[in-house]
Formats: structure tokens, sequence, C-alpha cells
């Protein structure tokens, strides 16, 4: 698995309309391309910011491409970004999942969905 991970900053009150519109374009977009097996959209809140981390997680680097082009880690922006955002990475960082474990709520981890380097 390979995580595609993106981060920006609003102004804190508009922490709520671009969680939405994120929500709209981005996460729906990137939900909707082959390969992507999952979004997460993080906020933190810090001072009169509200900063936001989109992690998408993939099958693949050409599975990314599909989304983000022909350099997947050039950051893909929608036509209301600039109206939101006041800081933003302009390049997204890739890392590979080397260790992971899955626990559902209320139970143990579920080793027989752990994954090791490689997928292995």
């Amino acid at each position: 698995m390979i995580i595609r991970s993106w981060e920006g900053s609003t102004r804190r009150d508009d922490a709520d309309a671009y969680t939405a519109y994120v929500e709209a374009t981005g996460v729906a977009e990137l939900s909707a391309t082959p390969g992507c097996t999952g979004v997460e959209v993080h906020l933190r809140l810090a001072g009169d910011r509200a900063i936001f981390r989109v992690e998408s997680r993939w099958d693949s680097v050409e599975s990314m491409r599909r989304f983000a082009g022909d350099d997947p880690t050039v950051a893909v922006f929608f036509p209301e970004d600039d109206a939101f955002l006041v800081e933003r990475d302009e390049r997204v960082l890739i890392w590979e999942v080397v260790a992971a474990t899955f626990v559902a709520p209320g139970e143990g981890a579920d080793t027989s969905h752990a994954l090791t380097r490689g997928g292995e």
C-alpha cells in the first residue's frame, strides 16, 4: 500500500466550509479513481489556522498517476482552493506502508489484515 499525503491551511473560520469543499472535490475525485483504496481528511486547529492533511491510499504509483498525472508528487488543486487556502504544499509526500494493523472498534488487533513490506 502507498500513501499520498498533502497539507494545506485555511483561516480557522473557514474550516467547516473547506471541509465540505474538499469532500465534494478532492475526496470525491480521489475515491472515484481506480486504484485508490481510501481517503482520509485530517484537521488540526492551531491559533487562527485550520491545518488540513489529505491522505489517500493506493495500490500502486501507476494508479496514483490516474489522479495526479505523470508526476504523482505534484499537488492537484481545484478551482476554489485559491479562495480558501492561505498556505499549501505544492508537492505531496508519497509513503510506502511497511507495517500496519487494522483494529475494529472494541476488538483487539486483527492480525489477519496486518500488512508487511511489499504486501507480502
